[in-house]
């Protein structure tokens, strides 16, 4: 039979509800009986004893806020009985001990990717399409229509046939759902566009932000070269993106095909010129072929979007498990969304590698947190009416469960938005908690493949890294199959452990970096580009 309640760490004073409660029903819990007062939806949280005005609420073993009036035992927690507080940070106070997963099973695994010159290996071998500027996103779009019709050959959509069906009934034809050519020209790369609103306009910050991210999707291992569009007069010179490439790797031969509207001319005769170029460039690229790496050269972004009250006990804490086996075996991981990292922010500094790293997360997380509160806002204010809802009050409590995807590993680094990451091993990027925002910054530092929580539904993809969608519950993985790789809802019902998944993810990534199984976003072309302008955003 199912538990009905679960406590994540010995010392919290509330459980979570596997299931829904009704009011007046009893419940044997650690030796205890417990008379559930209220209705009390499953992932909601109930108190485990009576709470005075003010008095702690301690989950994932922090502080995840205070009860702001009396809490019966018995009672479920909600944004009218508990307000948001996190414990106070200071620095390094202890350091942080790893017991190193066992990965004998692993040691000799490899992935079929893409090898690159600098060494590092992709899980997708695509050609880019970007602006330097937004006014350049008319003929981006001209180029995407182009390239993907005759190099691409995509597929007549379902919704395509649907509608081409009611039109043919309405007319009194018949249906005609005759098979498009969907043979690819070339069988080795993929050709992908990213537009934007930046490059000019605001701050001359925002452009220097927006050419570090978009040199680090260059960089990305996952990208074979690409073809960048600028104006002319736009604030986002293409010199400041030439040093910006250069900043992260001053030896790279990977191609980069640049041209500048104002200085050949016509549009025909640019688009004339880029269209005979790049297909040469990408005729090249496609000869490269897909050939063993260690596991040790996958780069993982961990990221969460439409969090749930499971998500912090099933999937998040199944991407820890698999970021510890990737950190044991020499492999990147990246922790990133600093404003749901809120609460946890001791453990984290202890677990740094460097006390440097460890002043410089805590510096990032101060600067983040006063240009919210300058805004008249604050990090309290970070989870969604949907996270509410689904159990998750408090901006600490969210977080706790938040920070499960970075296991327990030892923190190598600590980077700012718009740095690319080399150092194996566990590393902390400032991004904002946006889905899209977050993953678009993880990809521009060098993730080859990201794997994103979700216990609502979210169809968040991206250009040029695979996006893995793990479903903290069954239902969810049920309601939105279209949506969803891999369901962690084994364990809130007790059918698997945390472990038993993480090797099941581990597997599942090789598959997925070998080219061998292609994401649900993927299939849905989901491209999400949205680069940070480093104003406010949670």
């Amino acid at each position: 039979m199912q538990k009905k309640l679960i406590k994540v760490n010995p010392t919290d004073n509330v459980a979570v509800a596997l299931v829904n409660l009704v009011a007046g029903e009893t419940i044997q819990f650690e030796g205890e009986t417990i008379t559930v007062v209220s209705d009390t939806k499953s992932k909601h949280k109930i108190a485990l004893s009576d709470f005075a005005s003010d008095e702690k609420i301690i989950m994932y073993g922090v502080l995840v806020g205070r009860a702001s009036q009396i809490i019966v035992k018995g009672d479920v927690l909600t944004t009218s009985n508990v307000k948001h507080e996190s414990a106070k940070v200071f620095e390094k106070t202890e350091s942080i001990g790893w017991t190193v997963p066992n990965i004998d099973k692993w040691k000799d695994r490899t992935f079929d990717g893409y090898h690159r010159e600098d060494g590092q290996v992709g899980t997708e071998n695509v050609w880019l399409f970007f602006p330097l500027v937004f006014c350049e996103n008319r003929n981006i779009e001209i180029l995407k229509d182009i390239f993907e019709k005759e190099l691409m050959k995509p597929k007549e959509n379902d919704y395509q046939l649907l509608l081409r069906s009611l039109v043919k009934s309405e007319s009194g034809g018949a249906s005609n759902e005759a098979a498009s050519n969907d043979s690819n020209l070339f069988n080795n790369i993929e050709v992908k566009f990213i537009t934007h609103q930046g490059g000019c306009g605001g701050i001359r910050q925002d452009s220097h932000s927006l050419a570090k991210l978009l040199a680090g999707y260059v960089n990305n291992p996952n990208v074979a070269g690409a073809t960048v569009l600028s104006l002319g007069c736009q604030n986002l010179q293409i010199q400041i993106f030439k040093d910006a490439l250069d900043e992260i790797n001053p030896n790279s031969k990977k191609p980069v095909l640049i041209y500048d509207q104002q200085q050949i001319g016509t549009i025909e005769a640019m688009l004339s010129s880029v269209v005979k170029d790049t297909f040469e460039a990408i005729k090249k690229a496609n000869e490269l072929q897909r050939t063993p790496a260690p596991l040790s050269k996958l780069t993982i972004g961990l990221e969460c979007g439409g969090s749930d009250g499971f998500s912090g006990i099933s999937a998040n804490p199944t991407l820890g498990i698999t970021s510890d086996l990737l950190a044991a075996l020499g492999g990147t991981t990246i922790l990133s969304e600093f404003p749901e990292l809120c609460g946890v922010e001791q453990e984290l500094v202890n677990r740094c590698v460097e006390d440097e790293s460890g002043k410089r997360f805590l510096e990032l997380m101060k600067w983040y947190e006063k240009t919210v509160v300058d805004a008249g806002s604050g990090f309290d204010m970070n989870p969604s009416p949907g996270n509410i809802k689904d159990g998750l009050i408090t901006d600490a409590m969210k977080s706790a469960g938040a920070a499960k995807k970075g296991g327990t590993s030892p923190i190598v680094g600590v980077s700012d938005y718009g740095e690319y990451i080399t150092k194996p091993g566990l590393n902390l990027l400032c991004t904002p908690g946006n889905d899209v925002e977050c993953t678009t910054a993880m990809v521009g530092s060098g993730a080859n493949m990201v794997l994103f929580t979700t216990g609502l539904g979210t169809p968040t993809g991206n250009p040029i890294a695979p996006v893995v969608k793990i479903s903290s519950n069954s239902e969810l993985a049920a309601k939105m199959s279209d949506i969803i790789d891999i369901d962690t809802g084994g364990i809130i019902t007790g059918e698997k452990t945390i472990e038993e998944m993480g090797d099941e993810m581990l597997e599942f990534i090789i598959n997925v970096a070998s080219g061998k199984i292609k994401t649900k976003a993927a299939i849905l072309n989901q491209n999400d580009f949205i680069p940070w302008k480093r104003g406010v955003s949670l």
